[in-house]
């Protein structure tokens, strides 16, 4: 079994998760690469020292600039706030490292494009941490169009809901709230919740050709964690937007952090001629399925027995679902990343590339940057 060498950077909710995968992707996978959690970095020592210490890395480091140049380093893990990916990303690319880096991939389409031009040129496999596309009934949506129990789509819905900024008091940056800061995250909903729908949704149903969206900031002015100071909140609170598929059909998205008692309602339902499958992650063992007639025999559904199929996606034929528990005993929200990371070390070893990569992250920026141009002019948008 070769070793892959982690050096992760960012030490909050996704470096947390990214690690425990780490920890735990060898005893529930059987592959031919295991990752050593060789070092921690963040800025600030102390954090950096027991975050090191909690999850098991060998040392630490508080400029990334030193992790790069470490020669027993294999792979950089990118799990800090959006405007420090691409530096980050370009560098360790240059310096010949694996990378994987959280969502979204960039602030804009410009600085994806740097990070996706510095991985090809230097050949380094990658993987952008879209984990919703391993949840095991979004996987097992995707096998059902793959084989044509959708059919022809007509419509694609989705809503990403939140509620935990409704409050006037919250404040905006900080190590806590740097995604309430347009400098440090780019966007607001759009590139920290929509991102995932827009990646879903073309993961299953194809590119998005066009889009028309508004968006709005219910609270215009919070207090900045770091200067003390009420400034300008220039992140949009909400969105909607719009959409035409390049297969034609029709897509409805709506994200908000303004929905009081949705914590993460994140849903899709997908109508085509032979069928529709709906999900909906606050319920994540189950999909929902219509079936309408057979893809291969095109046989109806007899009319006595029309309606939704409710999926309990536990089986061992199930996707990922044979690496873990028996039937009937559910998998939650770490075990997408230990997915994630399974796919990547696989891809490692057979050559095939896991998917999505910097590539079709800079894709779902370019969706996402076309909503908010779209949001600013009021014009519908096409997407190269």
């Amino acid at each position: 079994m070769k070793t892959v060498n982690i050096g992760l950077i960012g030490g909050g909710f996704m470096g947390r998760t990214h690690s425990n995968a780490y920890r735990k992707v060898n005893a529930f996978f059987k592959l031919g690469y295991r990752p050593v959690l060789k070092t921690f970095c963040d800025v600030n020592e102390s954090k950096a020292k027991t975050f090191a210490e909690n999850w098991g890395y060998e040392s630490h480091e508080t400029d990334w600039r030193k992790l790069l140049a470490r020669k027993d380093i294999d792979l950089i893990d990118i799990c800090v706030p959006n405007m420090a990916h691409r530096e980050i990303a370009i560098a360790a690319a240059e310096a010949g490292k694996m990378l994987i880096c959280e969502k979204p991939l960039a602030i804009n389409t410009a600085e994806a494009e740097q990070m996706v031009s510095a991985v090809e040129k230097a050949k380094v496999a990658n993987m952008v941490m879209f984990n919703y596309r391993r949840v095991p009934a979004i996987t097992l949506a995707r096998q059902l169009v793959d084989e044509g129990r959708i059919g022809r789509p007509f419509h694609y819905r989705a809503t990403y809901l939140q509620d935990w900024t409704i409050s006037t008091d919250v404040p905006q940056g900080g190590d806590a709230l740097w995604r309430l800061d347009a400098k440090v995250a780019g966007s607001g909903v759009t590139g920290d919740l929509l991102a995932h729908s827009i990646d879903t949704a073309e993961w299953l149903n194809g590119p998005i050709q066009r889009v028309t969206a508004a968006t709005e900031t219910f609270i215009k002015q919070r207090k900045h964690v770091e200067s003390g100071k009420v400034e300008e909140v220039k992140i949009d609170d909400a969105c909607m937007f719009l959409a035409i598929f390049a297969n034609g059909s029709m897509g409805t998205f709506e994200s908000t952090r303004y929905a009081r008692g949705r914590k993460n309602f994140n849903t899709f339902e997908l109508n085509g001629e032979a069928g529709s499958v709906y999900f909906d992650l606050e319920d994540p063992q189950y999909l929902q399925y219509f079936k309408y007639k057979d893809p291969k025999s095109g046989d109806k559904t007899e009319g006595h027995l029309t309606g939704w199929q409710k999926i309990h996606v536990t089986n061992a034929e199930h996707p990922y679902m044979d690496k873990w528990w028996v039937p009937g005993c559910t998998i939650g929200y770490e075990h997408t990343f230990i997915n994630a990371l399974a796919d990547f070390f696989t891809g490692l070893e057979t050559g095939k590339p896991a998917q999505p990569d910097f590539r079709c992250g800079l894709r779902t920026q370019k969706v996402c940057d076309a909503v908010l141009e779209s949001a600013r002019t009021g014009k519908w948008i096409d997407i190269a």
